[in-house]
């Protein structure tokens, strides 16, 4: 016999981490201002090895339009300059000899539209793993009964999970919402 509790957090969990991955993949998505986050995917050639780009390196955000790469060995600049043009960050690189300088340029009207779509997409396939999760918990639920699971209990654990199905599709939702205002905003 299943542990009606036990499943119902394992749900909590794994709707949790489709939330999670959706608050990181938005991080990800360049809005028009700068954020370190966008170079989280980064990796540098390091003496031989691929190393994340904070591991070589301070990163920082002067100002709202500008990302700054202060490299810890100044040896460095070429394999971080070409790491971020082999990456899918879109910003070309520019150098003085001891900081690398990150441009971020506004986006259009339509390029704004288009990192909408993209967010909902994703916010999108979040929400389909929320209720993927939603429907292997019920027929778990189901199963149970034949093992000895009374139905009163498998109502009132359903009736559970869709409480947690609710919320998290709601929070995904205010995430959405949260990065599309921060997309449109001029």
């Amino acid at each position: 016999m299943i542990d009606v509790k036990a499943t119902l957090n394992e749900a909590d969990e794994r709707m949790e981490m489709a939330c999670m991955y959706l608050d990181d993949a938005l991080a990800r998505v360049r809005a028009g201002r700068a954020n370190v986050a966008i170079l989280s995917g980064v990796r540098v050639d390091s003496y031989g090895s691929m190393v994340p780009l904070n591991q070589v390196s301070s990163v920082s955000v002067p100002d709202a339009r500008t990302i700054a790469i202060k490299p810890w060995d100044k040896k460095q600049i070429r394999d971080i300059e070409k790491a971020i043009m082999d990456s899918d960050v879109g910003i070309t690189p520019e150098n003085n000899g001891e900081v690398i300088r990150l441009n971020i340029p506004q986006p259009t009207e339509e390029r704004r539209r288009d990192l909408v779509k993209q967010c909902n997409k994703m916010g999108e396939k979040a929400k389909v793993e929320v209720r993927n999760v939603r429907g292997d918990i019920k027929d778990r639920l189901k199963k149970a009964i034949k093992d000895g699971l009374s139905e009163d209990n498998e109502k009132d654990a359903e009736d559970e999970l869709q409480k947690l199905h609710d919320k998290h599709i709601k929070r995904i939702d205010e995430l959405l919402e949260e990065k599309n205002k921060e997309i449109m905003t001029v």
